[in-house]
Parts: structure tokens; sequence; C-alpha cells
């Protein structure tokens, strides 16, 4: 009973160190979503998914990189919050239909580098981290850095928490995200 085991708080009930994120969300989404709002029942867990993703923006890797990454393990997982979300976020940063269809299907994309960003990111989900050199060799023949290797881990990690949240609490696709599920 996911509901049950995890309500959604309001910035009101929710434990006090989880009120700031609430808040901070709420405005730069302009809505707070109820993944943030049954998440904020582990103040910890709602600050380290903050910081986390917080991180992985700050990369070197490009916005574009970066939404594949998310969408790989979102897609992976089996997160349909997460890939709503980030349909909307990539539909406002006016990318393709095709790359966005392509992402939410597990599909080859379209753009080779952006190609390589997946593959890459389906490799370290599969082999645990141990990609070999024939793995990182195609990843820096589209011309990332191993420092962008590693920022495809962190980007892993903290959509892997995201991810397993959101199924894990019961996280519903909010109406504000309807239209991209």
């Amino acid at each position: 009973m996911p509901g049950t085991a995890f309500p959604e708080l309001t910035p009101q009930s929710a434990p006090a160190t989880s009120r700031r994120i609430m808040e901070a969300t709420r405005q730069r989404l302009g809505f707070l979503p109820a993944a943030t709002a049954r998440l904020a029942v582990s103040p910890h867990t709602l600050e380290a998914f903050t910081r986390m993703s917080a991180a992985f923006e700050a990369t070197s890797l490009d916005v574009l990189a970066r939404e594949t990454v998310i969408l790989t393990v979102a897609t992976r997982n089996g997160c349909h919050l997460c890939v709503a979300m980030h349909t909307r976020k990539l539909r406002a940063l006016e990318a393709g239909e095709e790359l966005i269809d392509a992402l939410r299907e597990s599909r080859p994309l379209p753009d080779e580098r952006l190609e390589a960003v997946r593959v890459f990111t389906t490799e370290v989900l599969d082999r645990a981290g141990d990609v070999g050199a024939g793995a990182l060799d195609a990843f820096a023949a589209q011309g990332y850095t191993p420092e962008q290797a590693l920022e495809v881990v962190l980007g892993i990690g903290a959509y892997t928490l995201s991810t397993l949240a959101n199924r894990l609490t019961g996280a519903p696709v909010d109406a504000e995200l309807e239209p991209y599920a």
C-alpha cells in the first residue's frame, strides 16, 4: 500500500527539513510534484536527490546529453513519472519529436553523439560500471571525455535514486505532466 506508507505531504505537514526543498521545487516547476511530496517523508533522501540532480545539472555534459542519461535510466526502470517530467523538459527545449520518441521507446537515437551517450549509459547499467576499454573508446570517439564518463555515472546515480523512490512510493503522474505521459 504505497499510498498509505508514503502520504503526499505539504510544506505545512512535512518535516521542517523538507520544507525548503519543497518550496524551491514548487517555485522552479510552478507546482509541487507528488513525487516530491512523497519523498519529503525522508528529508535526507529528498535532500540527497536534490543535491545529486543539481550536481548533475552542473556537469560539462550538455543539456540534451543529460536528458539522454535521465530518460535512459527512467525508461529502463519503468518510471512513467520521470518519463513524463523529462519529456516535458525536452519539449520546452524544443528537442525534435524523433529524438523524444526514440528516448521514450529505448530505440537508437537519430543523433550519433546522443546515441553514444545512450549506449554508454546502458553499458554502465548493464555491466555495473565494468564497461571495458571498447565502450569507453566508443564514447570518446564522439568527443566525450573521461570526466564526462564519470558524469554519466553521476546522472545514473541521481536518477536511479529518483526512479526507484518514485516507484516505491507509488508517486502518480501529476496533472501538469499528463500531456507528456
